[in-house]
């Protein structure tokens, strides 16, 4: 049986993309690469491994929150060759990134075909014609990257002119309604979630907060960067984080052991959980969660200059 290799996010056009290539006849085999700021629709790892399984999907995780692939993601986001967008989103670095590591998983596993869930036009940037085609050349995937929603009304790839799929079964969808896709996920009779943004680079108030850190850390752990979607940030001599509610302040306190920074709480007083990474900052640590355990607004306001 041929194989097709389907560059997963978990939403609902990848997931009638690995159903719709089933039904050809191909071995379905799933690529999610798991990124240090989410991306896609946001569907988590754990939700994309249970589809796999329901389906009987062969499933492959990419981690780019550890280890060298973490660097190399990084180094893309400090450095993009392509350009930004609305915030510090690299996205068609970050869309080359992902299919370079597909392409990897492909020649693993001998796939017959690589594919994506993309729609010709559902997104104004991204997915108009010229930009699908130059992602897939700058990641050396001239006419090997098969989006078979949309195939139709987009030039031939490779797999089609060797016979390998017969371009007549394939789609011809474009636009950003989803009518069809949903029509084909009732069929398919699977579930899907939500359309979410779910990447944090996209987010103006996180990019400044990422600018920061960047400033002070040009190669900070994964462990830093997962704390500036976490609580109140701010910065004197170094970082200080403030928690919201209970569950964050325990998500901060483990990151705060795992880093080795301080941590201020009071077990008898219901507060806010304060880690701060510089002992010297431990008195204003101790300030700021009086100023946010007693809700005192005029004692806020003295912390407004460090806050980021």
């Amino acid at each position: 049986m041929k194989k097709a290799l389907v560059l997963f996010s978990g939403g609902l056009d990848s997931r009638v993309t690995a159903k719709f290539m089933e039904e050809l006849g191909f071995e379905v085999h799933l690529c999610f690469v798991k990124l240090p700021f989410g991306a896609g629709c946001g569907s988590p790892l754990k939700e994309n491994e249970k589809f796999a399984k329901e389906q009987g999907f062969h499933f492959h995780l990419v981690d780019a929150t550890k280890e060298e692939l973490f660097l190399e993601y990084l180094s893309l986001v400090k450095n993009p060759k392509h350009g930004l967008g609305v915030s510090v989103n690299p996205c068609r670095d970050c869309k080359i990134f992902i299919f370079k590591e597909g392409k990897k998983v492909a020649e693993k596993i001998k796939a017959d075909i690589i594919c994506t869930g993309e729609v010709l036009a559902q997104r104004p940037m991204s997915q108009m014609k010229h930009s699908l085609v130059f992602d897939e050349e700058k990641a050396g995937l001239k006419d090997k990257i098969l989006r078979p929603l949309s195939a139709k009304i987009l030039p031939e790839t490779i797999y089609e002119k060797k016979g390998i799929i017969d371009r007549e079964k394939l789609l011809g969808i474009h636009g950003r309604q989803r009518v069809i896709q949903m029509k084909l996920a009732d069929k398919y009779n699977i579930t899907y979630p939500n359309p979410a943004g779910g990447c944090l680079l996209c987010e103006k108030t996180y990019g400044a907060k990422l600018n920061c850190l960047l400033k002070e850390k040009p190669s900070p752990k994964i462990e830093e960067i997962s704390l500036l979607n976490k609580g109140r940030l701010f910065k004197k001599e170094g970082f200080l984080v403030v928690g919201r509610y209970e569950k964050e302040n325990d998500k901060l306190e483990k990151l705060a052991n795992s880093l080795n920074w301080g941590i201020e709480k009071n077990l008898k007083i219901p507060g806010p959980t304060v880690i701060y990474e510089k002992t010297e900052d431990k008195d204003f640590a101790i300030k700021l969660w009086d100023a946010y355990t007693n809700n005192d607004l005029k004692k806020r306001e003295e912390f407004e200059s460090f806050k980021i």
